[in-house]
């Protein structure tokens, strides 16, 4: 066996349906951890995405209100363009062309599932612990 079909056969057995359960699986353990905190926060997100950018309540924000910083909604774009790619739309187009309208759905659920991992990769700051 050439070291070739080696490295694909591991390629194929990391990145197929047992990878793809676990991410749902962890999706899942992330939504119940947080309570939900994608749909929970919904109200919260949208209010802070309209915030302007000289709104803050933080020490800098009242020594200096003409002092300017990035805004929320500034934030959430570059957030976006970091996540979202060329090959992302091209994959939606392909799902969507090969799978039809059921593709759309389970995309829909894949996202809410993958939002709260996000948020916790996102904010996860690990405890440290005394020994």
């Amino acid at each position: 066996m050439s070291m070739n079909e080696v490295i694909t056969q591991v390629s194929d057995a990391l990145w197929g349906y047992a990878l793809l359960g676990l991410l749902v699986l962890c999706g899942i353990w992330f939504t119940w951890k947080t309570k939900g905190v994608q749909f929970r926060m919904v109200g919260e997100m949208f209010r802070l995405l309209t915030d302007s950018a000289t709104n803050g309540t933080s020490d800098l924000d009242k020594s200096d209100k003409n002092h300017k910083h990035i805004s929320s909604f500034q934030a959430f774009a570059v957030s976006v363009a970091t996540r979202v790619g060329t090959g992302n739309l091209a994959g939606v187009a392909t799902a969507i062309a090969i799978g039809g309208p059921g593709a759309v759905f389970w995309m829909w659920v894949i996202a809410l599932l993958g939002s709260s991992t996000a948020f916790v990769e996102s904010t996860y700051v690990p405890q440290k612990t005394t020994s």
